[in-house]
Order: structure tokens, then C-alpha cells, then sequence
């Protein structure tokens, strides 16, 4: 198996990069994978890094291959940001490292895996690092599209792009059935209401409460019948996504503040106890900072993988009766229903509201007020 492996649906993409690898002499510099969502950039990116790193242009078997896609690679780093963006610090001092010469392998990579979360000040030091890269580092940026928004022109007119597409659900189940044993039936059944997207389909195959919330969240359109159940509803989602949060993050944070207190000499005595204390003191509250900004994303990711469902329903109300496949074919009985209790002017404004709750998130509106205002919208219909 080569470390193309986790690439799904990807034919083109897979041949220009394994190409390129192969070509390095003449490597581009600056490459940038754009996607829906689920389309696998970061997947892309990382057998890439691979690949260039490997002396059979990604074998899959050397210890290059597995040093890469394990993240432990010495010539080779990930960016994956944790809270809301990524700061100028950061990236200044990421862009450092990548400048220097390779330690072990071929080339000094920089993986990027969500380049629209880049503040103002991290784009422009990581574009006078594109502009004047050095002669064997390789910048590699993930983001869901080439627009400005996402990506500043400045920066994305000196990448080589990469278009993913999202993958088909045949390729998805495959991938499902094969690399992570799952059962065929659940395998189809979740690749066919994933929207195109690998890794939800491989969390609902495999994750019950993920099933469950799905369940949940699908079942609010038909519910929600007076401006009670709007609120009622609004702060269940809510609540829920600050739970799912606080799962995920509750054992990690605790570990990092143990490992901190280790670090800082906790229970030391001596004439440099009191000075360590007071720098314990300092490094706590940044990684407070960085905890809270990492559960803030984590609570805005639930909450928008829950509007991801329920804007495919009101798409799916929109297309009932044509010959438009639907995001959620098992809730065809459903749609049909709510096709044939709203005007397709109502769905089409209960699905405007949904998005512009993602959005408002996006702005950092608070996430209860922007949810009870789109529970209130559907509501009104």
C-alpha cells in the first residue's frame, strides 16, 4: 500500500502530485489543496509531504513513509490550529524552522492544514516566506477554496493549486469496508448521508452517539411547531455541542496543565523555587488561553457539523420529486412530508437561515443568540 492510500476519490489529484514527487528536481515551492470539506486536503497534503520525502516517491513501507504520515518526521511540520486562528508568532517562528536545511530528508515541508484561519499578520509572514523560499523548503496550504476570503490573492497567485473533489460514496464505502473494517451495509448506509465527507462518514459508521445526535438534530425540522420549541430546541443544540466539547477537551487539558506543572518544577524548594513559580504562574495563564480558544472551536465545530444536517434536510425538501439524489435517503418519508407542507419559497427560506447561522458563527456571534435567531426563522418558516 502506497501513502496514497488515504486519498479517496481522488484519481487526478493522486497522478499530478505522485508526478511531482517523482519530477523533484524542478519542485514548486508553494502548493495550496482546496475542497469541499471532507474531500481529504490534509489527507492530500500529508502523503505529498510523504512522497517527496521518500526515496521511491512514496512507497508507503520506508521509515520516511511512516515518519511522515505518524507526524513524527523531523524535516517535516503540521499546522493544525487548535483555536479560532493562527497567529503571526506562530507563523513566524514556524517559518524559521522551515527555512533551514533538511536534517534527514530531502526537504523542509510546511503543511498548513487550514490556511483560512491565517490572521492578516500570519499571511503576510508566511508570503514573504512563498515569495523568497528557500532552496529546499516546501510550503504546503490547505484551505476549502482558493477565494480571497479564504486565501489572500497575494499568497494563492504563488501556489500550485490542487482541486479535490468530494469523493464519491461507492469510494468512500470501499475505503470504509476495506482500510477500517466496517460492516458493508453501515459502510454504504454512511457514506450515503455523509455528503461526500470521509471522516463523517467514518464517525457515524463507527461512533453510536454521533448516530444519535444525527437523529436528533434531523428530527427538529417536523418538531418545530410553536416559538417555544424554537428556544427549547435551540438551547438543546446548544448545550449539547458545549457537552461534546467538554468531552473532548476535559481529559487533554487536564493532562496539559499536569505536564505543565511538571515542567515548572511543581513542589520544588530553593532559592530558584520562587522564580519558577512566578514563570509557572505566566505559562499557566497562555495555556489557559489557548484551552479556552481550542474549546471554543471544538463547541463552533459541533454546533456546524449539526448545521451541515440540517441545511442538507432543507435542501433535500427543496429537490423532493426530481431526479436530484437526496444528502439524506434515509429520510426520504420525512422530506416528502415537509415538501409537501411547505412551499418550496418556505424551505428555501428556512435553508437561507440555516446558512446564515454558520455564517454569523463564522463571525463569532455568540453561538446561543445565533442559534435561537435561526430556531426562530425555521420556526416562522
Amino acid at each position: 500500500m502506497t501513502v496514497w492510500g488515504d486519498v479517496v476519490g481522488q484519481p487526478e489529484a493522486v497522478a499530478e502530485l505522485s508526478r511531482a514527487a517523482a519530477l523533484d528536481t524542478s519542485m514548486t515551492h508553494a502548493w495550496l489543496f482546496t475542497g469541499p470539506p471532507g474531500s481529504g486536503r490534509s489527507n492530500a497534503a500529508r502523503a505529498f509531504a510523504a512522497a517527496l520525502e521518500c526515496e521511491f516517491g512514496g512507497c508507503g513501507e520506508c521509515t520516511a513513509c511512516h515518519t511522515v504520515l505518524a507526524g513524527t518526521h523531523a524535516d517535516v511540520r503540521e499546522i493544525v490550529p487548535e483555536g479560532l486562528s493562527i497567529s503571526v508568532a506562530e507563523m513566524r517562528n514556524l517559518v524559521q524552522l522551515a527555512a533551514r536545511r533538511p536534517s534527514t530528508g530531502k526537504w523542509q515541508i510546511l503543511v498548513i492544514t487550514d490556511a483560512d484561519r491565517l490572521t492578516e499578520g500570519a499571511s503576510n509572514a508566511l508570503l514573504k516566506a512563498v515569495e523568497e523560499p528557500a532552496d529546499q523548503t516546501v510550503f504546503l496550504l490547505c484551505a476549502p477554496s482558493d477565494h480571497p476570503e479564504d486565501v489572500p490573492v497575494t499568497i494563492r497567485s504563488r501556489c500550485r493549486v490542487v482541486y479535490l473533489r468530494a469523493p464519491a460514496p461507492e469510494a468512500i464505502a470501499e475505503v470504509l469496508v476495506e482500510r477500517d473494517g466496517i460492516e458493508p451495509e453501515t459502510a454504504h448506509w454512511a457514506a450515503s448521508v455523509s455528503g461526500g465527507h470521509v471522516g463523517r462518514a467514518r464517525r457515524l459508521a463507527r461512533d453510536a452517539d454521533a448516530r444519535q445526535r444525527r437523529e436528533r438534530i434531523l428530527g427538529v425540522p417536523l418538531r418545530l411547531r410553536h416559538l417555544g420549541d424554537a428556544f427549547a430546541f435551540a438551547d438543546d443544540l446548544v448545550r449539547e455541542a458545549e457537552s461534546e466539547a467538554s468531552d473532548m477537551s476535559g481529559a487533554r487539558d487536564a493532562s496539559e496543565r499536569e505536564e505543565l506543572a511538571v515542567a515548572m518544577g511543581a513542589g520544588g524548594t530553593g532559592k530558584g523555587a520562587a522564580q519558577a513559580a512566578r514563570g509557572a504562574k505566566a505559562a499557566e495563564r497562555e495555556l489557559e488561553k489557548r484551552q479556552k480558544s481550542r474549546n471554543t472551536r471544538t463547541q463552533r465545530d459541533a454546533l456546524d457539523r449539526a448545521l451541515v444536517d440540517l441545511a442538507g434536510f432543507y435542501r433535500d425538501v427543496l429537490v423532493s420529486g426530481s431526479p436530484v439524489a437526496l444528502m439524506n435517503p434515509d429520510r426520504e418519508s420525512e422530506v416528502a412530508q415537509a415538501a409537501r407542507e411547505w412551499s418550496p419559497e418556505s424551505a428555501l427560506r428556512r435553508l437561507e437561515a440555516v446558512l446564515a447561522c454558520r455564517e454569523a458563527l463564522e463571525l463569532n456571534v455568540k453561538p446561543r443568540i445565533a442559534v435561537e435567531a435561526m430556531m426562530t426563522r425555521l420556526q416562522q418558516g
